[in-house]
């Protein structure tokens, strides 16, 4: 779901950022047989590793 086509009342962009960031989190999750690494997560959020990868 994109920020379109939320509700136009609801206008706290922080909240709806961490909101969509969570909602990355949790499908990352969803599709994986095992926790995931620091470096899944932070590809998840669209992250790039210390290592430059």
């Amino acid at each position: 779901m994109g920020h379109q086509d939320l509700d136009s009342r609801v206008h706290d962009r922080v909240a709806l950022e961490e909101i969509s960031l969570y909602a990355e989190v949790l499908s990352a999750v969803a599709i994986s047989e095992r926790p995931l690494t620091l470096e899944e997560l932070d590809q998840a959020l669209g992250l790039r590793s210390s290592a430059g990868h």
